[in-house]
């Protein structure tokens, strides 16, 4: 039985969403991301929110942010990196042939969907209905099982997601909490979910305003005030993701978790760290490297050639 029972855990997709894309407005005011605000040297809080996927032991992580901010975030993270949990294991033989990497995705918002209910927790959506249609195209096998989710604005050092990273990866839904709130109390937790969440989730999505007063006819030309239209995209992530049922799901407490969503709570961060040991994990893990085209036109490179 536990042979049966490893290669259920094994045969298992956990897909990590990093939601980027949102809007909310932060007051960092700075020229880069605010997701790329620094956190310790050469270590800023996306490249942490890819390191928590990997320490929870995701397959692939797909981060979704829009067309403006996707070069530079992919500049900085490639397009793979490596499971902490085997990278460093010494006394293994084939050390190469062990260590496994981790894809990373770039997913963009639809344009009909921007400004109008493009808030953090439709990010998580999308994102999620992203990778399912695709992974399903490729395979059933590779049909995700479970999605965990990781703010790039909440941080907390990943590795203590290690013991857990089983039960994260089981049938059971997890959640991280830090002094008893967890994501229903509008905090960045991360936290993991299955399809009849998602199904919940996107109801409460489709509940926001549109155009026009709920209640009237299409051919009615009674429209909302701009203030009230396409209110969805101002949903917090507590109203959104209220369906989740945390007393049947596995409680994950950590230490040292903040919220960074603005330059008070940035600033209590940098005055608490001093207390606490950041450093940008070693080169095995945050790989920074990028995948070889497909194909190239030799054409264009022989121009003039006979």
């Amino acid at each position: 039985m536990e042979n049966v029972r490893e290669i259920e855990e094994e045969g298992r997709n956990l897909v990590g969403i990093i939601p980027v894309a949102g809007h909310e407005s932060f007051d960092f005011d700075q020229p880069w991301p605010d997701c790329m605000m620094p956190i310790g040297p050469n270590y800023n809080l996306i490249e942490a929110a890819v390191v928590e996927c990997a320490w929870a032991g995701c397959k692939s992580i797909w981060i979704v942010v829009n067309g403006d901010f996707a070069p530079v975030v992919r500049k900085r993270l490639g397009d793979w990196c490596g499971d902490p949990v085997w990278a460093h294991r010494t006394f293994d033989r084939n050390i190469g042939v062990s260590k496994r990497r981790i894809p990373i995705y770039y997913v963009g918002v639809n344009p009909k969907d921007r400004y109008k209910r493009d808030c953090t927790a439709w990010s998580v959506i999308h994102g999620a209905l992203t990778a399912f249609k695709t992974l399903q195209a490729i395979s059933t096998w590779m049909i995700p099982s479970k999605y965990y989710v990781s703010f790039p604005h909440g941080f907390f050092p990943a590795w203590q997601l290690r013991d857990h990273r089983k039960i994260i990866n089981s049938k059971k839904n997890c959640y991280i909490t830090h002094t008893g709130v967890s994501v229903l109390d509008n905090n960045f937790t991360s936290f993991t979910f299955g399809k009849d969440e998602w199904l919940k989730f996107r109801r409460i999505i489709r509940t926001g305003t549109g155009r026009k007063v709920p209640g009237s006819l299409w051919s009615d030309d009674i429209l909302l005030d701009p203030s009230e239209m396409w209110s969805a995209r101002w949903f917090g992530v507590d109203k959104v993701f209220e369906p989740l049922n945390l007393e049947e799901a596995h409680e994950i407490p950590v230490e040292n978790y903040f919220n960074l969503r603005s330059w008070d709570e940035y600033r209590d961060f940098l005055c608490a760290s001093r207390s606490i040991v950041i450093r940008r994990p070693t080169k095995s893990i945050l790989l920074g490297s990028r995948s070889n085209r497909v194909s190239v036109d030799y054409l264009d490179s022989d121009e003039g050639q006979t």
